[in-house]
């Protein structure tokens, strides 16, 4: 999608997520559209709050700031611990990861927090106001994202805490008020795992472990400075709340939505870097997690009821509580090509045309090589899944031709843009024919429905010859 999607990092307006009775409007398909291709490129999205909650998360930042500059230069050991805790869904109230440098206040509906001698702590202030605001504005988003790949309203509603909650209910979802490099915090100076690097004049520190990937659904976040960074689709690491404004946050998603797609929706890996001679406070941020209940599973099956192809890998639903605390390594994470992007070359009349060879064949020429024929029965064969699914589901398909393809491609209203969106077509993949796509394309054009089929028919290849 380099050429053919978004120049920098997608913002939308909070108020145009939300879903409401009857067709979409075109400025809900707009930021669907808009929040789809942002996470498919950067894994990351910015979303524009209501003007009259600017002042409730500037009061949380600002308290958030005065919280940690009270608290003493070293915590106690017992307040020492970092986010792997077995009781995931039950932390509360302060602790402090040294090692990454950080200091959390972590707000859950249902727990009081307690400090290490029971007595009752004063928690950062607004923290019940803006927990509601990002649960609404994340279950939105999480919404938005299940339109885009054509599931069911609320598909995963079942696995979500009740709204509101019940009597003696715990939220799964928290609210994290985070410190990263507060200067008076002691901890790091017992720990060598910390990283100075000098950029500009400015001392910048990066732990080791210098990536992270949420379990989480969505996470929002919301900072007092920048120092957020997101790896995009490329391998480059994007600064993605450089230029925020005060009502805007950072979106993106997290493993537990990453399972619950199979795969079809890639976590964000992120870092935070800090600039340890701009503040005296350190950078605070206030990061809210849409998690999944503890005692529900994580399955693939309103995937499946969309037309999904869904890899070996989530077949079986896997128990929440399980997969939050197993380890998830992170070069495992994004091998599956569901946000495949083809790159157009501009040529010099500004059209934009794909990058194909057409050779005519002799009949009499020599038989095709393994990979020709291969991407050629990968045509053959991809025709007719998208025909299999149009017919499954009642839609008379209208292809476009590449010449219609190239001049409205970032359009909503295109010849084909409903019988794409009704057919569930993969993000990020131009809905043209088959045949119009460039050859090294057609795989994983096909690759989208079927993980595994360009391997399976490879090894069927290898098998046949003499």
């Amino acid at each position: 999608m380099a050429a053919t999607g978004l120049p920098a990092l997608g913002r939308v307006k909070l108020s145009d997520l939300v879903p409401s009775d009857g067709l979409p409007s075109d400025s809900y398909k707009i930021s669907v559209s808009i929040l789809s291709q942002s996470l498919a490129q950067f894994s990351a999205v910015i979303v524009q709050f209501p003007a009259t909650d600017a002042a409730l998360l500037r009061s949380g930042l600002e308290s958030a700031r005065l919280y940690f500059n009270q608290r003493e230069t070293y915590p106690p050991a017992d307040m020492i611990h970092n986010s792997d805790s077995l009781d995931w869904c039950k932390t509360s109230g302060y602790y402090a990861d040294p090692n990454l440098w950080q200091e959390t206040y972590d707000y859950r509906p249902g727990l009081t927090p307690l400090e290490p001698n029971n007595s009752i702590e004063l928690p950062p202030a607004g923290l019940s106001d803006i927990f509601s605001l990002f649960g609404k504005a994340a279950r939105d988003i999480l919404d938005a994202i299940s339109y885009h790949l054509n599931l069911r309203s609320s598909p995963f509603v079942e696995i979500l805490d009740n709204i509101p909650l019940r009597n003696q209910e715990i939220s799964s979802s928290v609210l994290s008020v985070c410190c990263h490099a507060r200067p008076s915090f002691q901890g790091p100076q017992q720990h060598h795992n910390i990283a100075a690097t000098q950029e500009d004049g400015q001392l910048l520190m990066y732990p080791d472990n210098d990536h992270q990937v949420d379990k989480s659904l969505i996470s929002l976040v919301k900072s007092d400075r920048a120092g957020l960074h997101v790896r995009d689709y490329q391998g480059r690491w994007i600064l993605v709340d450089g230029d925020l404004g005060p009502q805007e946050a950072i979106v993106y998603p997290g493993l537990a939505l990453y399972q619950a797609t199979a795969g079809y929706v890639n976590p964000a890996l992120h870092k935070t870097d800090t600039n340890m001679e701009a503040n005296m406070y350190g950078r605070c941020s206030l990061g809210f997690k849409l998690l999944p209940k503890s005692m529900t599973s994580l399955d693939c099956s309103e995937m499946r009821a969309a037309g999904y192809g869904v890899d070996s890998q989530f077949q079986l639903p896997v128990p929440v509580d399980d997969f939050m605390q197993r380890s998830h390594p992170t070069d495992l994470l994004f091998n599956r090509p569901a946000f495949q992007c083809f790159n157009f070359q501009p040529t010099h009349d500004g059209s934009m045309k794909t990058l194909v060879r057409r050779r005519k064949q002799n009949p009499k020429s020599k038989p095709l090589p393994p990979s020709k024929r291969l991407r050629l029965e990968a045509q053959r064969v991809l025709k007719e899944r998208v025909q299999d699914i149009a017919d499954k589901k009642g839609i008379k398909l209208r292809f476009c031709n590449i010449k219609e393809c190239e001049n409205h491609i970032h359009t909503l209203d295109s010849p084909c843009a409903n019988i794409r969106m009704e057919i569930g077509w993969p993000p990020g993949v131009p809905f043209v024919h088959p045949h119009d796509l460039p050859n090294k394309a057609k795989l994983g054009f096909l690759e989208a429905y079927e993980p595994g089929w360009t391997e399976a028919h490879q090894n069927i290849d290898r098998n046949q010859s003499p």
